[in-house]
């Protein structure tokens, strides 16, 4: 009689590492074990239990809020049945395919792909009651337990917090902002992301126009309290730019006009001895106008800026046009920009006189 392995020889044993602690049945069968002896040490007083279709904790406790989400991802991630013949790739000896493959195209969004960003608005993650998770439109997939399923027509690229998949930034608050009811909830929200760098706000409001949410209530006013944060905190980098690199300080926030004549609009940023204009570029898309139209139209708001730009350059005034996102993320290359127009002004035509206004 032949002996057969014992039963405990096959079975995964808890890890330290949150991916091993929490298994799916396809990684579990690819171990060697079969359905039936999971089932069995999921029995009342077992070492293992079951948190989600197809999903197995293997140790008695509550799941961490890290095991819930490994959990959710290997739910949301499992191949539909007609891909789920095909022989699985195995990332090392025993255990099954590799994190990547267990997930597949699934991300996780929403609230909890904030609380791996670092939201302090939403709290730690294991105090969460709810993971969104993202998969493609075309899964037949529902949601269970703790994981709401989202489906959407096109993917966005994941961002990696660590070895999590993650929707990136507005997109996970586009999907926070769609499940949030309170006002308040909202503002803190998305005031969060812009005062602590993590996007820029035409991507929030470009984000939540795609996701037919500018019209709520509670969407409303949080939006201006965005748009306004995020001019501020442009403001204070433009501000930090010229300080730290050193560059002569000029007049701030000032309107420029033809001596007896019209005005010639705002700027940022003056250098009078140089005529050398910063102007900041906050737009946002317009509320309520979806993609296709915004593309096919001009945008009125860049038509003023355009216009402006080219009447101060007829007389002779440099225009430096800097975006949020490029002070954000390449101040030194801004400073070097400005710092070349205003050298470049002594090899220039004298500019036209203009008065400078307190704005």
């Amino acid at each position: 009689m032949t002996q057969n392995t014992p039963l405990s020889s096959r079975l995964p044993l808890p890890s330290e590492d949150v991916t091993l602690r929490v298994r799916s049945a396809a990684q579990l069968r690819a171990r060697g074990v079969s359905a039936a002896q999971t089932s069995a040490q999921c029995l009342p007083g077992g070492p293992w239990q079951q948190i989600l279709p197809g999903v197995y904790l293997l140790h008695p406790g509550p799941p961490t809020g890290r095991e819930r989400l490994h959990g959710a991802l290997l739910y949301a991630g499992r191949p539909p049945v007609s891909a789920r013949r095909a022989p699985a790739r195995l990332a090392e000896p025993g255990y099954g395919p590799g994190e990547e493959d267990a997930y597949g195209e699934a991300m996780v969004t929403g609230v909890a792909a904030l609380a791996l960003y670092g939201f302090a608005a939403v709290g730690p993650l294991g105090a969460l009651h709810r993971i969104d998770v993202l998969v493609p439109r075309t899964r037949r997939l529902r949601s269970a337990r703790f994981v709401e399923v989202l489906r959407t027509a096109v993917m966005p690229r994941a961002v990696r917090v660590g070895e999590v998949p993650v929707a990136p930034v507005e997109r996970a608050l586009a999907d926070a902002v769609a499940a949030t009811a309170e006002a308040a909830d909202v503002r803190r929200l998305l005031t969060e992301a812009v005062r602590e760098g993590h996007c820029e706000p035409a991507a929030v409001v470009r984000e939540l126009s795609e996701a037919e949410l500018l019209g709520r209530p509670a969407v409303v006013g949080a939006v201006d309290a965005l748009l306004a944060e995020g001019r501020a905190a442009a403001e204070a980098r433009l501000y930090a730019m010229v300080r730290e690199h050193g560059l002569p300080d000029p007049v701030w926030n000032v309107e420029l006009r033809l001596p007896g004549g019209p005005r010639l609009g705002a700027v940022d940023a003056y250098w009078p001895d140089h005529a050398v204009a910063v102007e900041l570029d906050a737009r946002a898309p317009r509320y309520g106008v979806p993609a296709r139209r915004r593309q096919a139209e001009e945008d009125p708001q860049w038509a003023a800026y355009a216009a402006k730009r080219e009447q101060l350059e007829r007389l002779g005034v440099t225009v430096v046009h800097l975006t949020p996102r490029k002070l954000r993320e390449a101040a030194d290359q801004q400073a070097t920009v400005v710092r070349t127009a205003l050298m470049a002004a002594a090899d220039r035509e004298p500019a036209a006189y203009v008065m400078v206004l307190p704005r």
